[in-house]
C-alpha cells in the first residue's frame, strides 16, 4: 500500500490530524486507534494528499474527518466497495477503510469477503466493539451469543462471526490484530498492515465505554495483560506472561498448549517460533482462535503472505490489450466507428 519513493519526507501525527473537534464518548477505544494510526501514517511517509480514508457507517466511521488528507465518509456497509474504486481508479493511493463490526460484517459482509478475495490494496481497520454504537446498543455480528442487549433482552441466541475466521476463510493474505490501550503492539500491527501489498485486514479490540463498557476489559487490564494475551512477530518465539515466563508449543495431537519455562525441563527452545508468511494457514488458524481464559489472545500480525493484489492485475491488463490494440487514443476509437455525413 505505500509508494515507492526516493526521497521520503519526514511527517510528524500532527500532519495527520484536521482541525476538526473528535465527537466520540469520552473513553471510547476509538481515540487510541486514532492517535496510533496518525503517528504510523507520520512514520510510513506517504503524503496526506496521496493518503485516503474511507468509511461506511458508525461511531468508527467519523474517523475520515480527523485525519488530514482525502476522505470519504459513505453509507452503511459500502466502504469495501467505495475503497476498491478509490485504489483501482488511482493505484498510487494509499487508501485505509474503516469499518465497525456491524458496518462492516451485516450489512456490509457481502463486499467485504469480496474486497478480501480480490485482495485489493487496501488497508480494513475493523474496529469491534462487538456492539451497535451508534443505533444505541444492539447486537452485533460479533456479540457472544446469549448477551443481553437493547435488542436481545433474553440474550441474542445467535452465533457470531470471528473475523479472523472470516478473513483467512475469504482467501485473505494478511489478518492482524490490536487491542485499543496497547499502543506500542497496535502501532506496530498497522505498520505491517501498511506495508503489506494486498488486503490487510486488522481487527480492533476497541471498547464501547455506553453500551458495551469492558467487552475486552479481560485483556486490557494493565496488571494482568501480558498474562492475557500474546504478542506475535514473525520469525520470533511465541512467548509471553507478565515475567516472559509462558508459551505456546503444539502438543502431539497438534493442538496449542500453554507451557511454563522452567517446567517439566521446557526452555526457550522448545516454544513454537510464530511462521506468519506460511502458506499453510492451519496454525495461523489455531492462533487466531485462540480462547480466553484457556489461551492467552492473539495481538499483532497472525497472517501475511503475499499474492498479485487485484489492482495490480487489473494494471497489467490494460497494459496488455493496450499493446494489442490498434485504437490508441480516442479519435482512433471515433475512427474506428461507423460514420456517415448528413
Amino acid at each position: 500500500n505505500i509508494m515507492d519513493t526516493t526521497l521520503i519526507q519526514q511527517y510528524t501525527a500532527k500532519d495527520f490530524k484536521s482541525d476538526q473537534y473528535v465527537r466520540w464518548c469520552p473513553g471510547c477505544g476509538d481515540y487510541a486507534v486514532l492517535n496510533s494510526l496518525q503517528k504510523v501514517m507520520a512514520e510510513l511517509g506517504v503524503p496526506p494528499h496521496e493518503t485516503v480514508v474511507i468509511s461506511g457507517i458508525g461511531c468508527s466511521s467519523r474517523l475520515p474527518y480527523y485525519i488530514s488528507g482525502y476522505g470519504f465518509h459513505t453509507i452503511h456497509g459500502r466502504g469495501a466497495a467505495v475503497a476498491t474504486g478509490v485504489k483501482v481508479a488511482n493505484p498510487k493511493l494509499t487508501v485505509w477503510q474503516i469499518n465497525g463490526d456491524g458496518d462492516c460484517l451485516a450489512i456490509g459482509g457481502n463486499h467485504f469477503i469480496h474486497s478480501v478475495r480480490r485482495n485489493i490494496d487496501i488497508n480494513v481497520m475493523l474496529f469491534n466493539n462487538q456492539i451497535y454504537g451508534l443505533t444505541k446498543g444492539q447486537f452485533s455480528p460479533t456479540t457472544p451469543k446469549n448477551f443481553v442487549t437493547k435488542s436481545s433482552p433474553f440474550g441474542t441466541t445467535e452465533r457470531p462471526f470471528r473475523p479472523a475466521e472470516l478473513t483467512i476463510g475469504s482467501r485473505g493474505t494478511f489478518f492482524g490484530r490490536l487491542l485499543d490501550v496497547d499502543l506500542k503492539s497496535s502501532q506496530m500491527t498497522m505498520t505491517a498492515a501498511a506495508k503489506h501489498k494486498g488486503t490487510s485486514v486488522v481487527e480492533c479490540l476497541v471498547n464501547c465505554v455506553i453500551f458495551n463498557d469492558g467487552a475486552h476489559g479481560y485483556l486490557s487490564e494493565k496488571d494482568t495483560r501480558y498474562d492475557r494475551i500474546v504478542i506475535l512477530e514473525h520469525g520470533k518465539p511465541m512467548i509471553f506472561g507478565k515475567n516472559n515466563d509462558k508459551g505456546l508449543i503444539l502438543d502431539e495431537k497438534n493442538n496449542l498448549k500453554v507451557v511454563t519455562l522452567g517446567e517439566d525441563g521446557i526452555t526457550e527452545a522448545d516454544i513454537l517460533v510464530h511462521d506468519a508468511h506460511s502458506e499453510d494457514f492451519s496454525i495461523q488458524m489455531k492462533l487466531a482462535l485462540m480462547q480466553a481464559p484457556e489461551f492467552p489472545i492473539a495481538i499483532g500480525v497472525i497472517r501475511d503472505v503475499q499474492e498479485e493484489t487485484y489492482d495490480e492485475a487489473v494494471e497489467n491488463q490494460i497494459v496488455e490489450v493496450q499493446a494489442k490494440s490498434k485504437i490508441k487514443t480516442f479519435d482512433d476509437l471515433i475512427d474506428s466507428c461507423e460514420q456517415w455525413d448528413m
